[in-house]
């Protein structure tokens, strides 16, 4: 990997650390090409059971880097779209990751930075830690985390937010729907060790099936076609190994096979 992401794996936990903090984080073409590689990598690796998206320094991530968007804003049209298409590629794989993602924010996020936590299955923060999508103060707009952002918050939160630009702090994250978890700086930690360990416990093969379902039936209204399909889904990851497995091991009183022992 390169200096601006940082890859790292210790037992079943991956990580991928934002590591510019001189730039707060921002996102550039180098960050959003490493950070897409070091995810390919993770998701690819049969020991990783959990990834972990977090940043160095005092800011998680303060949206897109402006030099960037200077930069982009010179090239022509087609040259453009594929750049703009580089963000919006990175927020699909991690938000269709079939391994849960955590992030750890530890500070700031704005505009894009709300977007990578956005696309995470779990996010933890601490309660100094502030938020806004600032994107039209720069005449812009919200758009390639556009999707994530409204799953997370909802449509009537999010349109005021991406209208007015204006700041929120981690409790109006949570009550918005954008974090899961408001702790103490010195507990961010902990909370993210909690969080992994009830990931840990999950069949792997369970949870990249049951994120496959949640983005298939979400918004879906229940139909005869939604009934049979989510017994066919049902039915396949209760006949295969894991779901014996796990079964099997509640039967018997013991952990399943996939629990990390100790």
């Amino acid at each position: 990997m390169s200096e601006v992401v940082q890859m790292s794996v210790a037992g079943a936990v991956g990580r991928l650390k934002l590591n510019r903090p001189e730039r707060h984080n921002a996102l550039d073409e180098q960050l959003i090409h490493d950070l897409h590689r070091g995810l390919d990598l993770l998701v690819g690796n049969p020991a990783v059971r959990v990834i972990v998206l977090c940043s160095e320094g005092p800011s998680f991530c303060a949206g897109a880097d402006l030099e960037w968007m200077k930069r982009a804003a010179q090239l022509d049209g087609q040259a453009n779209f594929q750049d703009a298409r580089q963000l919006a590629s990175l927020l699909f794989a991690l938000s269709t990751s079939p391994k849960p993602v955590v992030a750890r924010v530890q500070g700031a996020a704005y505009g894009g930075g709300v977007g990578l936590i956005s696309v995470c299955d779990i996010a933890v923060g601490v309660e100094g830690a502030q938020f806004a999508l600032t994107e039209v103060r720069l005449g812009i707009a919200a758009a390639t985390i556009s999707p994530y952002v409204l799953a997370a918050m909802g449509m009537r939160q999010t349109r005021r937010l991406v209208l007015t630009g204006e700041r929120f702090d981690a409790h109006r994250a949570k009550a918005y729907g954008l974090l899961h978890e408001v702790v103490a700086a010195d507990q961010l930690d902990a909370e993210l060790e909690r969080v992994i360990a009830l990931l840990l416990q999950g069949g792997p093969g369970a949870q990249a099936a049951v994120k496959d379902l949640i983005r298939d039936v979400e918004g879906e209204p229940p139909s005869r076609e939604l009934t049979d399909e989510t017994a066919r889904r049902l039915a396949a990851i209760r006949a295969s190994h894991e779901g014996r497995e796990g079964i099997a091991a509640f039967l018997e009183k013991r952990k399943p096979n996939w629990v990390p022992q100790g």
